[in-house]
């Protein structure tokens, strides 16, 4: 199971309506300015190529405050996410039943359960792989992979590189101890190697994004495009 405590918690210390400091896309503690959730979209939207004959489901999808842009593009969505605090504001501001929905479940649980994995044709990840564990992110990969057969793209983004972490933590901070810690702030960090291997293990072949430069995170962090291997 993918919990932890702190993380569960944290969302319920911002305002009902503090939708980005709730999942904590903010910079210095204040949400980010409607050009960088533009932005993140327009990401999302290009590398998933997404279309109206698409399903998606988002994996880790907090309060649906991000999700909701992508209603537009597609069919059907489902998002699910392990705080039933934050499904509840889902739920309450951005749910549009029976076709754009969200569930309160944690991600593995998900992946190797849900009903009709058939039925998806897109995959979002943004912002959450970084806090599943070793464990659990290859469960989720995996699961991703052999159960839902007709699915073409998987984008897991904000992923953070270890490779840059010293740009992001300051000088004289030994951050060592934060790079393998699931619970930390940022969660784990993997350089692209390690992220390159981690999908291949797991069935996917991989590309990368990176964020324009006017991007907030766009220093110490990448997205990662998964796509089913040519045969």
């Amino acid at each position: 199971m993918i919990e932890d405590y702190n993380h569960k918690e944290y969302p319920k210390t911002r305002a009902r309506h503090d939708f980005w400091g709730q999942v904590k896309r903010t910079v210095h503690g204040k949400a980010v300015s409607q050009e960088q959730i533009d932005m993140i979209v327009k990401a999302i939207k290009d590398g998933l190529l997404l279309s109206p004959e698409d399903t998606l489901l988002d994996i880790g999808c907090g309060n649906g405050a991000l999700s909701q842009y992508l209603f537009s593009e597609v069919s059907q969505f489902h998002g699910v996410d392990f705080s039933e605090y934050l499904i509840g504001i889902a739920k309450e501001y951005f749910e549009k039943a029976p076709d754009f929905t969200f569930q309160g479940i944690d991600a593995v649980s998900y992946v190797n359960s849900g009903a009709n994995p058939e039925s998806f044709t897109k995959c979002l990840c943004y912002g959450a792989f970084t806090y599943f564990s070793y464990e659990d992110s290859e469960k989720v990969l995996s699961g991703l992979s052999g159960r839902y057969r007709n699915l073409q793209l998987v984008y897991i983004g904000n992923l953070p590189d270890r490779e840059r972490a010293h740009l992001f933590y300051p000088e004289d901070k030994d951050f060592s101890g934060l790079l393998d810690d699931r619970n930390s702030p940022i969660g784990i960090w993997r350089s692209k190697d390690e992220f390159t291997q981690l999908a291949q293990r797991n069935g996917w072949a991989i590309e990368f994004y990176e964020m324009p430069g006017e991007f907030y995170a766009a220093y110490y962090r990448y997205d990662a495009i998964l796509r089913r291997p040519e045969k």
